[in-house]
């Protein structure tokens, strides 16, 4: 997506929202060797860490719809390690998982390029963290990502292993 016509903040946004997809779909595709490790003893290994990435990409993308349409409601939190046990990290498909994370990662970037200056006030109440702002959800999907990019990069550095 060409950023040139956005406003600067959209349009740095975006570019870290493309640059963590990017990164991110590079590491869907390791070797099993690779995917079994973890960035510390008793921590998530990097296949886990891409299957939480697709299923928080489609928890924040409903959060950013519900903000655009309902603003002001409360949305509640989720629970990663629920979503892990409860959709069995251990068996779910790695390769579904990262056409999920890719489409709805496109899309999320085609609202904060339509929405992100226009309706980045909007509100919502977040069930933990309180109010919040459409602009500071679209901060989220990025800043959320890089965390668990740099535990990839981490573990990939190092040797521990699941």
């Amino acid at each position: 997506m060409t950023t040139t016509m956005l406003p600067e903040t959209s349009a740095r946004l975006i570019g870290e929202l493309e640059r963590t997809r990017d990164e991110t779909l590079r590491y869907f595709m390791l070797g099993d060797d690779e995917l079994a490790r973890t960035y510390a003893t008793g921590k998530w290994s990097v296949r886990f860490i891409l299957l939480h990435l697709a299923d928080s990409e489609t928890v924040l993308f409903d959060r950013i719809r519900r903000i655009l349409s309902e603003p002001r409601q409360v949305l509640w939190v989720f629970d990663p390690d629920a979503w892990a046990k409860g959709l069995d990290y251990s068996r779910l498909p790695l390769d579904m998982s990262c056409r999920v994370y890719e489409s709805v990662r496109s899309s999320i970037i085609y609202y904060a390029s339509q929405y992100c200056e226009e309706k980045g006030h909007l509100e919502f109440v977040h069930s933990v963290t309180g109010v919040r702002s459409l602009k500071d959800e679209f901060d989220k999907v990025a800043s959320h990502n890089e965390h668990h990019l740099a535990q990839i990069r981490t573990a990939l550095a190092g040797e521990s292993r699941a």
